[in-house]
């Protein structure tokens, strides 16, 4: 299935124009995206609540259409293409299952409206099923499963019609937390061994960086950032993408220089940063470094007072105070470690690896 199938999705110069109820005036929910997405790629819309990832998928699954720009899935345009007649198909938020349909019948219906033989239905749908761990499941009503059971069946009916392109639309944010992580595991775990392209939507970044093999940061319409998660989490290309992917600290400074990397005056000393944006000497910047990349000890490179010692079990939450900066501390393992407290003097250090420049 998956070689015969595997589809990679272009988007050129999409975008969709609302009008704001109240107001009536016109608004861009997506503004001029263009977008490459591989074949056989997992690929994750990111961002806060009216970002515009939400109206993207729809656009590519047919539910809501594009004011300019054209959409390609596997080279062919389908703009002018019904929600059924393209390559594609959604796993929805609300699961959208038939409650008068047991699972099998859930599963198959998208084959049966194909009109596939009979033989075969029962085949794909057995071995789907198997997939996604229901099998011998088949004669149970959806409403006797459990919601990540129910997920289960939402994902095996897309996945049944074998689509060149599975679309997600927030598809776990109805689970509790633990059977969250469980289901994203899941549904990684079956898009690699099915080599199908993946478009998933979340707002939950600690989601997006588990599953992805690129995120695209979206932010008022626009692509904010588009990269690997190890690229988004250590070289963003802005406070709004350092400070939406995990918990960042923002050390202001002035460059002093440039080699091999940058040198940077952060309240009279010198702070080595390994990556950046381009900058001259005697730029304002922001020095961009992780709470868990920190270390706090008596000497170091910055002076610092404590304001908060909190132990967290795997690690000690530390706030303190670099000259006017609160600069948060997850300090890692603190079983045998020296734990400051509360008024404490210190001095906090970071490799330059760790250190990025905005």
């Amino acid at each position: 299935m998956a070689e015969k199938k595997k589809k990679g999705v272009r988007l050129e110069h999409i975008s969709k124009i609302y009008q704001d109820p109240k107001t009536h005036v016109d608004f861009y929910a997506v503004n001029d995206v263009s977008l490459d997405i591989a074949p056989g790629s997992f690929i994750t819309l990111l961002g806060p609540s009216g970002c515009g990832k939400t109206t993207t998928l729809r656009m590519i699954a047919g539910f809501e259409s594009p004011d300019a720009g054209e959409i390609y899935l596997g080279g062919e345009p389908i703009n002018a293409l019904t929600p059924n007649k393209r390559d594609t198909a959604m796993v929805f938020q609300s699961y959208a299952l038939f409650p008068h349909y047991n699972v099998f019948d859930n599963v198959a219906y998208g084959l049966k409206l194909r009109k596939v033989p009979k033989d075969e239905i029962q085949k794909r749908v057995s071995d789907i099923l198997k997939l996604v761990e229901l099998g011998g499941m088949e004669a149970r009503m959806t409403n006797q499963l459990s919601g990540g059971q129910q997920q289960r069946v939402a994902l095996a009916r897309a996945l049944v019609v074998e689509p060149g392109v599975l679309l997600f639309d927030e598809p776990l944010s109805n689970l509790d937390a633990k059977l969250r992580v469980q289901m994203r595991t899941e549904i990684r775990r079956i898009q690699q061994i099915l080599g199908i392209t993946a478009i998933y939507v979340t707002h939950d970044q600690s989601e997006a960086m588990s599953i992805s093999d690129q995120i695209i940061l979206m932010r008022q319409g626009v692509v904010a950032q588009m990269g690997t998660p190890t690229e988004i989490y250590y070289h963003p290309n802005s406070e709004f993408v350092a400070d939406f992917i995990g918990e960042c600290n923002f050390l202001e400074g002035v460059v002093e220089g440039k080699k091999d990397g940058f040198q940077v005056n952060v309240d009279g000393h010198l702070v080595d940063c390994a990556t950046g944006r381009d900058t001259a000497a005697g730029e304002k910047c922001k020095v961009v470094v992780r709470p868990e990349a920190i270390t706090i000890a008596d000497t170091g490179l910055l002076p610092c007072k404590v304001e908060l010692s909190c132990f967290m079990g795997s690690y000690q939450n530390y706030h303190v105070r670099v000259g006017n900066t609160l600069v948060k501390i997850a300090d890692n393992c603190p079983v045998n470690k020296k734990v400051y407290n509360v008024g404490d003097s210190a001095f906090i250090s970071f490799d330059r690896a760790c250190a990025h420049l905005l």
